[in-house]
């Protein structure tokens, strides 16, 4: 292969639209591998089957990506919202096979499009309870529960024969910072990442996981200058340490936390050189910007910046995996998640659970909660099911659930609760996030999946747990 074939096959773009562009169709003829889908790939009603389909026509053999995480974060379901529950719900119901058959289900959907890696699961433990970025996305805040529930997951989702990438090494659950935005910090002494961070993707290794995905931020037991994407101390400790061969995937590198300060075509440079093997560029890479990376990734090889072995090694890695992806799978498809074990993670208080027995008709309000670009601007809560009302057409005598998410004290729903309560109304605020302190419920999720299931539980169909998990 040339040196601008592997440099292509390094990279890994993503486009707006369902149309496949010349610039990628050109990009995939001189040696680019992977592509990946985004919500700009969907429109407001769907299209990622079209995208799909239009991208295995017009480019032989590429390997498809997209973050398919379940729950929240979700691309194949945007912008209505996942058909399935989030790693929250999954650690809370602390079931593996519940957890392995809800991979597979996410699996057989990928697969069925001719999708090959799959940016999930998300394996930080979120020890931070103010994490503006990970939350339900994570499976707990505890490294043991974490760590079989990631091994469970990578199983499930192998199974059907598309590779999972655990994220985001060597851990971004301890920071209050979204690294799409800036670069967080976590300063906590090695003995702590090895008994915390680290214990879930010595899991996901064991488990035989094929790709991890670094993270943008600043671990500063392991190297006090370079955030993670960019550092070989971080990266050896998951070579070296925890024995990880596959490919290693940067998170974008349009992100803040990687590029803010350099621009992507240095990070681009940056990150390869530190040993990271496929560069995701972000949502909208645009010809443009893939051209000036490929060639700065070009100008820093032939200046001697870069060996040119690394990046042929880069390669390499990545082509091996595009040709094992989509393998014929090995278990059945899965059932969702049945209803009663989703009930069964939720938290509630005493004030919830007498308001759930109360005769009085129910009304859902939904407050508006801004979410991370992870998430993105995709369907929500019971307002995803047409299942809510405006505060101001509230009936009289009704009982209110007032639904938010991640309701920190500063958060406007706390206002709606005060004066609904002050109209006369029984009223219950419920956290469909990494609950912030003062919800009478939380879900640990707010995909349509659990949305539906709180109705039903808010409405009495489906009985809440008999014991408040702890």
């Amino acid at each position: 292969m040339s040196l601008e074939a592997d440099v292509l096959a390094t990279l890994q773009p993503g486009f707006v639209g369902t149309e496949v562009p010349s610039w990628l169709r050109d990009a995939h003829t001189a040696g680019l591998v992977s592509v990946c889908l985004y919500g700009d790939n969907i429109g407001p009603d769907g299209g990622v089957a079209e995208a799909c389909s239009a991208l295995l026509r017009d480019l032989p053999g590429v390997l498809l990506a997209a973050d398919e995480e379940g729950g929240d974060v979700t691309r194949l379901h945007y912008p209505g919202g996942s058909t399935t529950v989030g790693n929250g719900v999954l650690g809370r119901v602390d079931d593996v096979e519940v957890t392995r058959g809800a991979a597979r289900a996410v699996g057989g959907e990928l697969a069925a499009l001719g999708i090959g890696l799959d940016l999930a699961p998300v394996v930080d433990v979120n020890s931070s309870p103010e994490n503006p970025v990970i939350g339900v996305r994570s499976f707990g805040d505890d490294p043991e529960v974490v760590a079989r529930h990631t091994a469970a997951w990578v199983e499930g989702l192998q199974d059907t024969g598309v590779t999972a990438c655990a994220k985001h090494f060597p851990g971004h659950g301890d920071t209050v910072t979204d690294s799409h935005h800036a670069l967080p910090r976590v300063d906590v002494p090695l003995e702590v990442l090895r008994a915390r961070e680290l214990v879930p993707f010595r899991a996901a290794v064991e488990a035989g996981v094929e790709c991890v995905m670094t993270s943008h931020i600043l671990v500063t037991a392991l190297d006090a200058d370079r955030p993670a994407t960019f550092s070989p101390s971080v990266i050896g400790m998951l070579r070296d340490e925890l024995g990880f061969q596959g490919v290693l995937v940067s998170d974008a590198l349009d992100m803040a936390g990687a590029s803010a300060e350099t621009g992507i075509p240095e990070a681009a440079v940056r990150a390869l050189a530190a040993g990271v093997d496929l560069l995701c560029l972000g949502s909208a890479t645009g010809e443009a910007l893939l051209t000036e990376v490929r060639d700065g990734v070009l100008a820093a090889v032939r200046e001697g910046l870069l060996p040119e072995q690394r990046v042929a090694e880069a390669a390499a890695r990545v082509r091996r995996l595009a040709r094992r992806t989509l393998r014929p799978p090995t278990s059945p498809p899965a059932r969702p998640v049945d209803d009663d074990a989703v009930a069964g993670a939720f938290t509630l208080t005493d004030a919830a659970r007498r308001f759930v027995a109360s005769p009085r008709p129910l009304a859902v309000v939904q407050v508006g909660s801004r979410a991370n670009l992870a998430v993105g601007a995709v369907a929500w809560g019971p307002a995803a099911l047409g299942a809510t009302v405006d505060e101001a057409e509230v009936p009289e005598g009704a009982r209110v659930a007032v639904v938010a998410r991640s309701a920190a004290a500063d958060h406007p729903a706390h206002e709606v609760v005060a004066r609904l309560r002050a109209g006369g109304h029984e009223t219950v605020l419920v956290d469909c996030g990494w609950p912030r302190g003062g919800a009478d419920v939380v879900t640990w999720g707010a995909s349509p999946a659990v949305a539906r299931v709180l109705v039903a539980v808010l409405g009495g169909s489906v009985p809440p747990p008999a014991v408040a998990p702890a």
